[in-house]
């Protein structure tokens, strides 16, 4: 019997891809211990470059085109299920699900799946674009939890996540993250959504915080779903 091809649609940004696709091959290990070449998954992968600048506005007529073209293109290889790693890009979900006749994972919807039962005080690290869509805060709040955000941490944000797209000096980016991690801690913050995917790399560098990597938790279910579809 032929084994279902996963497809994921990347570059959104494009070093995240790399990381992403680490995440899969992790989670094929720990949910049905992959071992030898042959037990890992068909994957398609789709490096898809996108209108997007992280200090203008977005095009948004373009950008959700862009998008869905990449979709299609990838369901055209025979993909049975698409995971895109990518926030920002999940603004137009529900258009973007409409646009092809396959599965089409939900970031965020994953990601709040992970939040814990008992009530958090949560904030969202993600571009502009993310955060003014309200689409996290939702989610959040619906959980039960309560939603914590400053406006004066959007701009530390988007510097380190410009400068991870740059790959700029790594000790600097650290640096930078851990004084913003500090500051989040300050307003009793209980845990961060890791709500872009450039900024997954550093969810290790928790300074005693919860993190929830939207990255881990799309790759743990696009894995069990083709767990379920083998």
């Amino acid at each position: 019997m032929e084994q279902p091809m996963i497809g994921i649609l990347a570059g959104m940004g494009p070093r995240s891809t790399s990381p992403f696709l680490e995440l899969v091959l992790d989670q094929c290990q720990v949910q049905y211990n992959a071992k030898h070449d042959i037990d890992y998954p068909h994957i398609m992968i789709y490096s898809l470059p996108t209108p997007f600048y992280i200090d203008r506005e977005i095009d948004h007529s373009r950008m959700k085109d862009t998008i869905i073209e990449g979709l299609r293109k990838l369901e055209s290889t025979g993909v049975r299920i698409i995971a895109m790693p990518c926030n920002s890009a999940h603004v137009y979900y529900k258009e973007l699900k409409k646009a092809i006749s396959i599965p089409l994972l939900d970031i965020i919807e994953e990601t709040v799946k992970c939040l814990p039962n008992t009530k958090q005080r949560i904030t969202v690290f993600a571009t502009e674009t993310t955060i003014k869509s309200g689409l996290y805060q939702k989610g959040i709040i619906s959980a039960g939890h309560e939603f914590i955000f400053l406006e004066a941490w959007q701009p530390k944000i988007n510097s380190i996540i410009t400068s991870i797209k740059m790959k700029k000096d790594r000790d600097s980016i650290n640096s930078s993250w851990k004084e913003l991690i500090n500051e989040v801690k300050g307003k009793c913050v209980d845990g961060i959504v890791i709500a872009c995917t450039d900024l997954s790399i550093l969810s290790s560098l928790n300074q005693g915080l919860n993190m929830y990597d939207s990255s881990e938790a799309l790759a743990k279910s696009l894995v069990e779903r083709y767990i379920e579809n083998k």
